[in-house]
């Protein structure tokens, strides 16, 4: 590639997505909460085209990710995985952490996470409590043939993410309430899905949605498990088995998200594999399995403990 074209392509890219942006606007100069997150990412974000690409992932997530988890991440060399993990992973949640969040009850203005996720990028958390809080289609689910059902789970958490989404996906989008929020989770948790909260530096460096994942569909199980990608850090749990509970009825070993459970005459757990994530709690019906605190598997993210 010549000098000038060197040059030139990034101009054709910048005009480009500006059209883009411009046309999905729909004759408005900007909406109302367009500008909100132009400003809380200042000119910086502006120039290096990361709010443009934020727009673009919050605008079209199903086709952003259906792009991203069919056809992008299985050509992805090491260079690649390691890229995209550090600008996109999240923090896996137990049932109680994940209601913590939406029970959250004092301001969180801006807090590095260094020590409790593990990555370079993307690690802040910036709430106001109680926090806004809109669901809408997981892109994930709508990037399979036949995906797991309901589809709208994706929690969006805070100012002012919530306003983008409800303003850009009218059809697709709800704001909740904390009681709806609250039984949202603990639908899914019952349904046998985690619960994980997503840090991407295309949402300006910081918490953005609390996911509720199915081992079916998630990108970021699939990227654990078939691509070794590690961009889901353990709760800071692991399970532990009751034997004179347990049944070895082997509900759990199906449920498990991450393959950590198997049954050989009595059930085990696999230390390295358990996330902590508590759906094999959940499934049980002798509850036969606990989550215990484990050091070894780092901090667990309680926004109770943060001021």
């Amino acid at each position: 590639m010549t000098g000038t074209a060197l040059l030139i392509a990034p101009i054709i890219l910048l005009a480009a997505g500006l059209g883009l942006w411009i046309y999905a606007e729909r004759g408005r100069l900007l909406r109302p909460s367009t500008w909100k997150v132009l400003r809380a990412g200042g000119l910086r974000g502006l120039f290096n085209l990361k709010s443009l690409h934020g727009y673009i992932y919050s605008r079209w997530t199903n086709q952003y990710l259906n792009i991203l988890f069919n056809k992008i991440v299985p050509r992805l060399g090491e260079r690649g995985k390691k890229w995209w993990r550090d600008r996109y992973h999240s923090k896996i949640l137990t049932q109680e952490l994940a209601e913590a969040v939406i029970l959250l009850d004092h301001d969180i203005a801006r807090r590095d996470l260094e020590q409790i996720i593990p990555y370079p990028m993307a690690r802040d958390l910036v709430l106001k409590g109680p926090p806004d809080v809109a669901v809408y289609e997981c892109g994930c689910r709508h990037s399979r043939a036949n995906p797991c059902q309901p589809t709208q789970v994706c929690m969006v958490i805070g100012q002012p993410f919530v306003d983008f989404i409800l303003e850009h996906n009218p059809k697709g989008s709800r704001r909740l309430t904390q009681t709806e929020a609250l039984d949202l989770l603990r639908a899914e948790h019952k349904r046998g899905h985690l619960h994980s909260a997503w840090f991407r530096d295309v949402c300006l460096n910081r918490f953005y949605v609390l996911c509720n994942c199915c081992k079916c569909c998630c990108g970021g199980i699939e990227a654990m498990l078939k691509y070794d990608g590690g961009m889901m850090a353990s709760s800071g749990h692991v399970s532990q088995v009751n034997e004179e509970l347990c049944t070895s009825c082997g509900l759990c070993v199906e449920a498990c998200p991450f393959g950590a459970l198997s049954m050989d005459g009595t059930l085990r757990v696999s230390w390295e594999k358990c996330m902590g994530c508590g759906v094999c709690m959940g499934q049980c019906p002798t509850d036969a399995i606990v989550l215990v605190r484990d050091e070894r598997k780092g901090i667990p993210l309680d926004v109770r403990l943060l001021a």
